[in-house]
């Protein structure tokens, strides 16, 4: 049994290695005479964010902080998405100050704390919470973890300095692991 001190990234390991096949996401474009595997048709993590209309600031910090091809990359990758709604609740001015090149470690390191190694999907997250009675530790790739529990019905993600998002979209699958929607930026410590 996984106490919880071992993290999701041991489930994460543990998803991967039962997943045999990852399925198209919704508006994933599929051409009737493409013969290729789901696997292959599927977008990537980028691509899928850029075409969602709804992460273009996601998109735009990405691409300034040089991680498009990192999250290109075969992974598997399970990222936390902000929307841009949740990128426009931070003060007034703080995405543009990000996206400057002086700032790039540190939007880096932001933009890594939305990211945890493997795929992981919802009902993954959920049994780690329950497992750990209620609340998850999740480590992400910048290092830092994030605290998950399920409140109303719907998983909250808690930052290290104390801010609280929903996840409000699961298990958007692409070709490089699984995308979970927020209403929120997580920040590190």
């Amino acid at each position: 049994m996984m106490t919880n001190s071992k993290t999701l990234k041991a489930a994460a390991l543990a998803a991967v290695a039962a997943m045999g096949t990852f399925a198209i996401s919704a508006g994933a474009p599929v051409l009737a005479h493409d013969h290729k595997s789901a696997e292959a048709a599927a977008p990537n993590i980028v691509t899928a964010a850029q075409g969602t209309g709804v992460h273009n600031t996601l998109v735009a910090a990405v691409q300034a902080a040089g991680l498009v091809d990192t999250l290109a990359s075969p992974g598997p990758f399970t990222v936390f998405a902000p929307t841009d709604a949740a990128f426009a609740k931070l003060p007034e001015g703080t995405v543009e100050t990000l996206v400057q090149p002086e700032n790039k470690d540190t939007l880096t390191k932001i933009l890594t704390y939305h990211v945890v190694a493997g795929k992981v999907k919802a009902a993954d997250v959920i049994a780690l919470i329950e497992a750990g009675g209620g609340t998850a530790t999740i480590d992400t790739v910048a290092g830092e973890k994030l605290t998950a529990q399920i409140v109303d019905g719907a998983v909250v993600i808690t930052d290290a300095a104390g801010g609280k998002s929903t996840v409000v979209q699961t298990d958007v699958d692409v070709s490089n692991g699984v995308i979970h929607v927020t209403d929120g930026v997580f920040l590190p410590a």
